[in-house]
């Protein structure tokens, strides 16, 4: 009896021990209702870079709006991914007054953060779409994957051609300078 006790308890700690490591399955829960996976956990496919968005119901019922506002918060999601300028600025202030018993210590900080994002999002499309139990719409929206890698390209080969034409002015600049300083 005493043996099989030990076992117990030795397969016991042994089995908590390997369950430890590995990670628990999450289940996407709102409003107390298993939710589709991919509203807490958006992974991009094969084709599509994904983002969710989502809208409460609105007083007036209506489904169309309600759709429109969950898309345009989804699309500016994806816009955030794809593209974002942030300014951030941090302010930390520490003072220590007094001495010995008498002495205290303030703090202060502050944090202040700007995002901005602008991004043409071809060929975005609600890829899925579901209603919790309280009413608030949920929809994936992607954008595919060779369209944002062609506005890259597209980017990068006018950036390049502006940089061209300001070394062409540069230039230009610098020739007529030139030009003024031998016929003065």
């Amino acid at each position: 009896m005493k043996k099989a006790f030990i076992a117990g308890m030795v397969l016991a700690l042994f089995s908590g021990c390997s369950t430890k490591n590995q990670p628990k399955p999450q289940i996407c829960q709102i409003d107390n209702v298993k939710a589709p996976s991919w509203i807490c956990s958006p992974n991009d496919t094969k084709e599509y870079i994904v983002a969710i968005g989502s809208a409460p119901k609105n007083a007036a019922g209506d489904f169309q709006f309600q759709k429109e506002e969950a898309m345009a918060a989804a699309r500016d999601a994806l816009a955030r991914r794809i593209s974002v300028k942030v300014k951030n600025m941090f302010k930390q202030f520490k003072a220590a007054t007094g001495a010995g018993n008498n002495q205290t210590f303030e703090k202060a900080t502050e944090s202040v953060s700007k995002q901005l994002s602008y991004q043409v999002l071809n060929d975005s499309k609600q890829l899925d779409i579901w209603i919790s139990p309280k009413g608030t719409m949920f929809v994936l929206v992607g954008v595919p994957k060779k369209e944002v890698k062609q506005q890259i390209k597209t980017s990068l080969k006018s950036n390049e051609a502006l940089y061209q034409k300001f070394l062409s002015q540069k230039a230009q600049k610098e020739l007529n300078e030139e030009i003024e300083n031998e016929f003065k």
